[in-house]
């Protein structure tokens, strides 16, 4: 499998999850690699697991200044980008009647600001052709409980997305988004609730799934992986969910 073999690609929030899960692959397919992340101890922990070829930048995706320094390092690094999954993202769930202005202004600065100015930041690094792949949600296009924040932040980089794929395609660069369901994926641990409250919003969400279970990371990077390469040439501005059929059946 060498579908992005002599490609150049960069995977924000690389360290764990669908990014680390992806970066995994991308590396099977013959990338080279640059991912992003927060955390010194999963950076450090990517960097063991994917080896030293892969160049690991600590970066806050909820911050403009770093996404234009991230774009200053890759130019100086490689001259160009063919492939970005710009996957870096942040949820908290709440009802309407307890969200704070705060947490709002957190989850849009890294779920839509940042990835916005990490686009203009990169537009002049992008080779032709190239692809890009947003990482949205479901939550961006359904009504769920508790997802006011989160859902608009993704409804909106949705919208930035196709915006994107509409200034781009003359210079044959495809913008595309995936919309995962639910995934085994870190955030599950880190909601804030008690184990077994936990347990039973997992339950929950896996008996609304049509498939009657959480999605892998692993499938979620098959399709980047499809949208990164030459099988998806056709394919820009547009959305695909990996969800089990909880969207759509």
């Amino acid at each position: 499998m060498t579908r992005l073999e002599g490609k150049t690609a960069l995977i924000t929030g690389g360290t764990t999850g669908i990014g680390l899960a992806t970066a995994k692959r991308f590396l099977q397919e013959g990338a080279r690699l640059v991912i992003t992340g927060r955390n010194e101890d999963t950076l450090a922990e990517a960097q063991r697991l994917l080896g030293n070829e892969v160049l690991i930048i600590r970066s806050d995706a909820g911050k403009v200044a770093d996404q234009a320094e991230l774009a200053t390092r890759l130019r100086e690094r490689f001259g160009h980008l063919d492939a970005a999954f710009i996957n870096a993202g942040t949820g908290t769930f709440q009802p309407i009647e307890s969200v704070e202005a705060e947490e709002f202004d957190r989850q849009f600065a890294i779920n839509v600001k940042g990835p916005l100015f990490l686009l203009k930041a990169l537009s002049p690094l992008l080779a032709s052709p190239a692809s890009v792949i947003l990482n949205a949600s479901i939550a961006g296009s359904l009504g769920m409980p508790n997802t006011s924040i989160y859902g608009a932040t993704k409804a909106a980089l949705l919208s930035v997305m196709r915006v994107a794929a509409a200034e781009w395609a003359e210079r044959s660069i495809r913008v595309n988004a995936i919309s995962p369901g639910p995934i085994l994926t870190p955030i599950y641990g880190k909601l804030g609730m008690p184990p077994d409250v936990v347990a039973a919003f997992g339950e929950q969400t896996k008996q609304s799934v049509p498939m009657k279970r959480f999605g892998d990371a692993d499938e979620v990077a098959s399709v980047v992986v499809f949208l990164a390469s030459a099988d998806s040439t056709y394919i820009t501005g547009t959305e695909i969910t990996v969800d089990g059929g909880r969207s759509i059946i």
